[in-house]
């Protein structure tokens, strides 16, 4: 009689102590963090703007002995934001949790699913509101760009800084970059030779940041597929080849500029007041519980001229 083999003596199963999703960490987007973030009460409202031209002219003049002082006065307009509302849901049918194993948990997995998609959804439109030519107060790209071996990163950030500061009197604070440039950075003779008698780190966000001068570098790492279900996947990264600097503030308030604000509205799911609510509720014409993410912001640019936009920085 044969002895048994493996196929007899076992039956596969589903593990329960692992899973395969592709789920990307938070630290690859910076939608959220690029810009202050302003909780508003209405979907769309307006807000004050000053004259900077107003602010910054020089105005003050002597006074000889018992004149008047001169007057002056400023420009006060308005803006508007219009926060458009986001959303998408996933039904999980009765027989569907009924006959789920160990480990699927299908609310769980439906939340992060959405979650997901509601970090690239804000990521995508992010970058079509704020990363790209012919938004901000200067377009450029550098000469020679930043994977040529003369390549001069830090002047070309310089200048960038220096531009917005003249047409602001606000210095760049902040730089926002696609991976590929931030990948052209790391062996970059530019920065290497900056950082070589100094520090023997790797380069990282951190680290540019304080070879640029600048409070923080924020590198975009995020993937999407832009096919349609069912359709072959084009992978792509969201934030191509290009690099912002701007002026941002730590936090938004009265008389405060800045290149830009996201505007959070917290009119949706119930007025739960965050970034993106998940709500969960039955549709029992359907036999399924629905799990629904929403989401309602403006990635609204405030001031141009707080932004240089050098794009396609490397080859």
């Amino acid at each position: 009689m044969p002895n048994p083999t493996s196929t007899d003596v076992h039956v596969d199963a589903v593990l329960t102590n692992m899973s395969v999703a592709y789920q990307q960490e938070a630290y690859a987007f910076v939608a959220a963090r690029a810009f202050p973030v302003v909780n508003v009460a209405k979907q769309t409202d307006l807000y004050f703007t000053y004259s900077q031209a107003d602010f910054m002219r020089d105005q003050v003049q002597r006074r000889a002995d018992g004149t008047e002082s001169a007057g002056t006065g400023y420009s006060l307009s308005t803006a508007s934001y219009s926060c458009d509302v986001w959303a998408l849901h996933k039904d999980i049918g009765d027989q569907t949790r009924a006959n789920s194993d160990n480990p699927l948990n299908p609310d769980m997995d439906a939340t992060r699913f959405l979650s997901q998609q509601m970090l690239i959804r804000q990521e995508v439109q992010w970058a079509a509101d704020a990363f790209t030519t012919s938004i901000w107060g200067t377009d450029a790209t550098p000469s020679p760009l930043w994977d040529a071996a003369s390549s001069t990163p830090i002047a070309d950030v310089e200048t960038a800084k220096n531009t917005v500061l003249t047409n602001t009197g606000y210095v760049p604070n902040t730089i926002i970059m696609s991976y590929k440039a931030f990948s052209a950075l790391v062996d970059n003779a530019d920065i290497v030779d900056r950082i070589k008698y100094t520090s023997q780190d790797s380069v990282t966000e951190e680290l540019l940041a304080r070879v640029f001068n600048v409070d923080r570098v924020l590198v975009m790492a995020s993937v999407y597929n832009s096919a349609q279900e069912g359709a072959t996947a084009s992978y792509s990264q969201v934030g191509d080849k290009d690099v912002l600097v701007c002026y941002t503030p730590s936090a938004p308030g009265l008389m405060v500029p800045s290149a830009g604000y996201t505007m959070n509205w917290s009119g949706v799911s119930a007025g739960l007041g965050t970034a993106s609510a998940v709500s969960r509720y039955r549709m029992d014409t359907l036999r399924a519980d629905r799990i629904e993410i929403e989401s309602a912001f403006d990635f609204k640019i405030v001031s141009s001229a707080l932004g240089y936009f050098l794009s396609n920085v490397t080859s």
